[in-house]
C-alpha cells in the first residue's frame, strides 16, 4: 500500500491529473490574467503590473526540483522582463500573436515533447496550445471556454495564488512537495539564498 504523504497540497487533484502531471518538465505561464489578476495601470513610459509573492516563491521551489519554466505572453511589458529575471526564468516569449509556434520551438530546444509540457492560460487565445500540451490549466476565474478544455482548473484565481496551486500540483505528483515543505519547516533559521519569491 502505497505511504499517504504527511504533507500535501490543501486542494483536491484527480488522480488522471496527477497521472499527466508526473510526467511534466517544462511549465509555460501566460501573464496577464494568470501572473497577474489581468488588470494593467497604464504609465506614461510603462504598463505596470502586480504579481503575487507566493506565486513566485511556488515557481522558485518549482524550479528547484529541476522543472524548467517559461512565458508566453501576446503583450510586451518591461515589468515581465524584471520580473522573469527577478525568478531566475530564462525562457521569456513577449509579443506572441500565436503562441503555439513558440512552445514548439522551445520545446524542441530543449529536446522535450509536447507531452512534457503544462501549460497555464486564462483566455481564448491561450487555447491552440492548451489543446496541444500534456497537461492543459486554467485559473479558476479563466474564460469559461477555456475552462471546458483543459484538464485542470487552479482553486486560485489568476494572480492570486494560480500558479502557486500549479508549482504545488507538480511538486506533488512528482514527490518533490513532502521534502520541499520538511525543509521549511526543520530549517526555521535557515540561511536560504535569494528573496522569498
Amino acid at each position: 500500500m502505497a505511504r499517504t504523504p504527511l504533507l500535501a497540497p490543501t486542494f483536491p487533484i484527480p488522480g488522471p491529473v496527477l497521472a499527466r502531471a508526473r510526467s511534466i518538465r517544462l511549465v509555460l505561464f501566460d501573464v496577464d490574467g494568470v501572473l497577474t489578476d489581468g488588470r494593467i495601470i497604464l504609465g506614461s513610459q510603462d504598463e505596470y503590473k502586480a504579481f503575487d509573492i507566493k506565486d513566485g516563491h511556488g515557481m522558485k521551489m518549482l524550479q528547484r526540483s529541476g522543472i524548467e519554466m517559461g512565458i508566453v505572453t501576446g503583450r510586451t511589458s518591461r515589468a515581465v522582463e524584471r520580473r522573469a529575471a527577478e525568478l531566475g526564468i530564462r525562457h521569456v516569449y513577449q509579443d506572441c500573436a500565436d503562441k503555439l509556434p513558440v512552445c514548439r520551438r522551445l520545446l524542441e530546444e530543449l529536446r522535450l515533447t509536447l507531452e512534457q509540457a503544462a501549460y497555464v492560460g486564462d483566455d481564448v487565445v491561450d487555447l491552440p496550445v492548451l489543446l496541444h500540451v500534456g497537461l492543459s490549466i486554467a485559473v479558476q476565474d479563466a474564460h469559461p471556454v477555456v475552462k471546458r478544455h483543459v484538464h485542470w482548473i487552479t482553486p486560485s484565481a489568476g494572480g492570486r495564488g494560480a500558479a502557486r496551486d500549479v508549482c504545488e500540483l507538480i511538486m506533488h505528483a512528482q514527490g518533490e512537495f513532502e521534502p520541499a515543505m520538511r525543509h521549511h519547516l526543520s530549517t526555521p533559521n535557515s540561511s536560504q539564498t535569494g528573496p522569498r519569491g
